[in-house]
C-alpha cells in the first residue's frame, strides 16, 4: 500500500506531500488542486510504460506544466508584507514525482536538457534522477536502485553496488528500460505494480456514449476506461465474480431493480428491469445518470482488483439519492484494494465510512493540505541531482 504522495512544481502543487491510507478522499474548492493531483498520479502511471515524457507533451510540454510562482515563498510574502516576486534560484528546474509505502518507495526528478546541441528537441523532459528504495522513506542504505542523468546503478543480491554504471536513455524510465528479474527483481515487481493501477475519469453517457451501444462480448474482468465493454464486465462479475453484491448494490440504488446481459449473435446489450415497468429499459433508455452509476458497478466490483484505483469525480451526473450506494460501493472495493477518490461531494464524503479526507486548498496560487504545518508532514526525502 502507498503511505506517502509526495508532489513538486507540478502546477499548483508547489510542495506537496501527502499521507494516504486504504481509502482516501481528496476534496477542496475548485481549482484548488485536485484535477492536478489526480494528473500527477497518471503522470507516474505513465512512467511505468516509458509514457510520461509523452504524456507532458499533450498537457504543452514540461514547461507549460512547472509551477509558474516563486521558487520559495517567504513568510512576509505570506503574510501580506511584501509582493509576491522572483528571486535567484538556489535549486534546479525540475518537476518530482515520488511516493513511499510499505515495501517500496520510488521518485523521480524530469528537467530540461543541459547546454546546447539537441537541435529542436531542446525542450525534451530528460530524466535527471530516478531512485528505488526499500521502505516509505530514502536513505543511502536503503537504496536499490540509483539513476543519475544517463547511468543507472543496482545492487546486487548481497547489496554491493555493481562495478559499472548501466546506460539509459534520458528521456528513457528506469521502470520501463531496466526491470529484469536477474538484476533488479525489486523494480520489476515495482513496475508490474504500478501498471496494474487503474484510473477512471467521468465516464460519457451522451446518446453516443460507448456503454450505450451493443458490441461483441468476451470476458471482461477489467471495465474498459471509456466503458464501452460495460455489459460484458457486468457479465463478467456475474459469472466469476460477486454477482451477489452486484445485485444487490444495483437493488439498493434502484429498488426492485435487476440488470440482464441479452446475447444478440455474440454481441452484448445491456437491460434494466424496474419495479412497476412492464418492460425493460435497454442502455439507450436509461438516463445518464442510472448509466453512469452502472458504469461504476462495474468498475468497483472487478473480479481483478489492482493495486491502486484512482476515481476522479464519480459523483457526476448521479441523484444526491444515488450517493449513498455509491459510498457502500466504495467502502466495499477498498477491502481488496487500495482507493483515492477525488471528490466535490460533500455528501459523498459523509456516507464513506472508514475513510482518510484530505482537503487542499490555495494560498498565494500554491496548493497546501488544509491543517498540515511542516511538522504534520509525513517524512519524505528527494533524491538530489
Amino acid at each position: 500500500m502507498l503511505t506517502t504522495l509526495a508532489i513538486a512544481n507540478y502546477r499548483s502543487l508547489r510542495d506537496l506531500v501527502l499521507p494516504l491510507s486504504g481509502l482516501t478522499l481528496v476534496t477542496g474548492a475548485n481549482g484548488s488542486g485536485k484535477s492536478s493531483l489526480y494528473r500527477a498520479l497518471r503522470l507516474l502511471a505513465d512512467a511505468s510504460r516509458n509514457g510520461a515524457v509523452a504524456a507532458l507533451a499533450r498537457e504543452g510540454g514540461l514547461t507549460s506544466t512547472l509551477w509558474a510562482g516563486p521558487e520559495v515563498i517567504g513568510r512576509a510574502v505570506r503574510q501580506g508584507h511584501h509582493p509576491v516576486q522572483g528571486t535567484a534560484r538556489k535549486h534546479p528546474v525540475g518537476l518530482r514525482l515520488g511516493f513511499g509505502g510499505d515495501e517500496y518507495g520510488y521518485a523521480m526528478d524530469l528537467g530540461l536538457p543541459a547546454g546546447v546541441g539537441n537541435g529542436m528537441f531542446g525542450r525534451d523532459p530528460e530524466y535527471k534522477r530516478e531512485c528505488l528504495w526499500l521502505g516509505p522513506v530514502l536513505s543511502p542504505a536503503k537504496l536499490l536502485i540509483d539513476r543519475h542523468n544517463g547511468h543507472v546503478r543496482a545492487r546486487d543480491a548481497a547489496g554491493a553496488w555493481g562495478r559499472e554504471p548501466y546506460p539509459i536513455g534520458l528521456a528513457d524510465s528506469v521502470l520501463s528500460e531496466f526491470a529484469d528479474p536477474r538484476s533488479s527483481p525489486e523494480l520489476l515487481v515495482l513496475r508490474d505494480r504500478i501498471r496494474s493501477w487503474r484510473f477512471y475519469d467521468q465516464f460519457r453517457t451522451d446518446a453516443d456514449a460507448p456503454a450505450r451501444q451493443s458490441r461483441i462480448g468476451t470476458r471482461t474482468p477489467v471495465l474498459d476506461h471509456s466503458g464501452a465493454d460495460l455489459p460484458a464486465a457486468l457479465q463478467t462479475i456475474r459469472e466469476i465474480g460477486d454477482g451477489d453484491g452486484m445485485d444487490a448494490a444495483i437493488a439498493d440504488a434502484f429498488p426492485g431493480a435487476r440488470v440482464e446481459i441479452v446475447d444478440h449473435d455474440a454481441r452484448f446489450g445491456l437491460r434494466l428491469r424496474q419495479h412497476g415497468l412492464l418492460r425493460p429499459l435497454d442502455a439507450a433508455e436509461l438516463s445518464d445518470g442510472t448509466l453512469r452509476y452502472l458504469l461504476w458497478v462495474a468498475a468497483l466490483l472487478t473480479p481483478r482488483p489492482p493495486e491502486l484505483l484512482v476515481l476522479n469525480e464519480p459523483e457526476t451526473s448521479l441523484h444526491p439519492d444515488l450517493l449513498p450506494p455509491l459510498a457502500a460501493l466504495i467502502t466495499l472495493a477498498a477491502r481488496r484494494t487500495q482507493l483515492i477518490v477525488v471528490t466535490h461531494s460533500r455528501t459523498l464524503i459523509k456516507a464513506v465510512s472508514s475513510a482518510t479526507t484530505l482537503t487542499l486548498v490555495k494560498e498565494l496560487s500554491e496548493t497546501t493540505l488544509e491543517g498540515q504545518g511542516r511538522l504534520d508532514q509525513p517524512s519524505w526525502h528527494w533524491p538530489k541531482r
